[in-house]
C-alpha cells in the first residue's frame, strides 16, 4: 500500500464533499408517529464530513450539491451557511410548486434509549441531487491543482440515489485522481436506499466500480460484507461479537482486491442499548494494522458518528499527523460527536485531543 500524499495549503478548500444534504427533522425525546413538534438540523452522509472538517478542526470546506429552490431549500442553506460550508458549489433547481420534478429531502430520525432503538423514516424521492447528471459539475475545473480541493469525499449514500448519481461520483473521483487529490469513500450502506433497485448485489455491483477508484476506504462492522460481499469471520447479524482477528483479515482481504487502497478503516461499534454502546475502530495503512479497542460510552444521538470518525481521521492527515493519531483522533471525535443531537458534530478540537488522551468527563471551568 503506497503513501497518502497531502496537496499544499495553497489549494482553495481542505476538503469537497459531494452529497445529500437534507433536512432532519428530530422529534427529540419524543416519537415521530406521536410528537407534535420538531427540531430541525441538516445533514447527510457526505456533508457531514465537511461539516466536522471546518466546525471541529478549522479547516476550509466545501459542499458539491443540489436543492430545490423554494423556502425549505433556503431553510437548509442557511444552516449549512451557519456550519461554515462554503455552498459556492451548491446548484439550485427551479421548484415546480408542489415538488413533481424536484424537492428537497427530509429525514425524520427519532434517537432511541435503552431497549428502544433509534430509528429513522426518509423522504427523499425524487431529490435535487438525485437528479444530478455527469456535467452538471465541472470537475475538472472545481478539482484543478490551481482552484482544487487537498482531499475530496463522498459515499454510498450519494452512489445510491439514483444511476446518475454513481456516474457523478466516478467523474469527481477521476478528476480528483488527476489533479493529484486524495480521495476517500465511506460505503455507508443504507438498506432503505437499495431494496427497491436490486438489494445488496446491486449495492455491490455499484460500490465495486467506485471502490477501485479511491485511496481511503471507510466502513462500518456490516458495510464491508453489506456493500463489498467480504465476510468477516466470527461476526453474527447482530454484531455482537467483533473479533479483531476476523477484521484484520477483512482489511487484509480488501487490500489485495483493490490494490489502489492506501488505507482501510473500519469503525467498531457494538450496542447494548440505543444509549450504550462499545465504540473503536480498526485501520490498515502501508501493511501496519492500528486497532482503537472498544470504549463504553453513552450515546445521546448516534447519529452522524461514523462521519465524525471520517473527518477526524482526514484531518490528521491533512494536519500532518501520523496514522495512529488519525484514527485516534476518529474515535475520539465520533464519540464526542454522539453526546450532542442532531447529525453533525459540536466538539472542539481541544476536546477531541483532551478525549485522545483519555480525559475524565469531570467539569471543566
Amino acid at each position: 500500500m503506497q503513501a497518502i500524499v497531502i496537496p499544499g495549503s495553497g489549494r482553495r478548500w481542505d476538503c469537497i464533499s459531494l452529497g445529500e444534504v437534507m433536512l432532519r427533522l428530530d422529534p427529540g425525546e419524543s416519537r415521530i408517529h406521536t410528537t407534535r413538534q420538531f427540531a430541525v438540523w441538516e445533514g447527510g452522509g457526505e456533508y457531514n464530513v465537511a461539516r466536522g472538517l471546518r466546525r471541529c478542526f478549522g479547516m476550509r470546506t466545501a459542499v458539491a450539491t443540489a436543492l430545490a429552490d423554494n423556502p425549505v431549500g433556503h431553510l437548509v442553506e442557511d444552516l449549512i451557511l451557519q456550519g461554515g460550508v462554503d455552498t459556492s458549489l451548491l446548484r439550485w433547481v427551479p421548484y415546480d410548486g408542489v415538488g413533481r420534478t424536484a424537492r428537497n429531502g427530509l429525514n425524520f430520525t427519532e434517537r432511541g434509549f435503552g431497549l428502544r432503538a433509534a430509528a429513522g423514516c426518509s423522504d427523499r424521492g425524487h431529490t435535487a441531487i438525485s437528479q444530478v447528471k455527469p456535467g452538471d459539475f465541472d470537475w475538472p475545473s472545481i478539482l484543478g491543482s490551481q482552484n482544487g480541493s487537498r482531499w475530496f469525499h463522498t459515499g454510498g449514500i450519494f452512489a445510491a440515489l439514483s444511476p446518475s448519481t454513481a456516474e457523478v461520483a466516478a467523474a469527481a473521483i477521476d478528476a480528483a485522481r488527476a489533479a493529484g487529490t486524495p480521495t476517500s469513500y465511506d460505503l455507508n450502506y443504507r438498506d432503505s436506499l437499495w431494496k427497491s433497485i436490486g438489494g445488496k448485489q446491486k449495492a455491490q455491483e455499484v460500490n465495486r466500480e467506485l471502490v477501485r477508484k479511491v485511496d481511503l476506504l471507510l466502513g462500518n462492522e456490516e458495510d464491508f460484507s453489506a456493500m463489498l460481499g467480504v465476510h468477516i469471520k466470527g461476526v453474527g447479524d447482530d454484531f455482537g461479537e467483533l473479533p479483531i482477528a476476523g477484521y484484520e483479515e477483512m482489511l487484509r482481504e480488501v487490500a489485495a482486491a483493490y490494490p489502489n487502497l492506501k488505507l482501510i478503516a473500519s469503525t467498531l461499534r457494538t450496542a447494548h442499548t440505543a444509549t450504550r454502546n462499545a465504540w473503536g475502530a480498526i485501520a490498515l495503512y502501508q501493511d501496519q494494522i492500528v486497532h482503537v479497542p472498544q470504549r463504553e460510552i453513552e450515546i445521546f444521538d448516534r447519529v452522524g458518528g461514523g462521519d465524525s470518525f471520517a473527518s477526524g481521521l482526514i484531518y490528521g492527515f491533512l494536519a500532518g499527523k501520523d496514522f495512529e493519531w488519525s484514527v485516534k483522533c476518529g474515535v475520539a471525535h465520533g464519540a464526542l460527536a454522539m453526546t450532542t443531537p442532531g447529525d453533525t458534530s459540536m466538539a472542539t478540537l481541544a476536546e477531541v485531543e483532551r478525549a485522545m488522551k483519555g480525559g475524565s468527563a469531570r467539569i471543566a471551568r
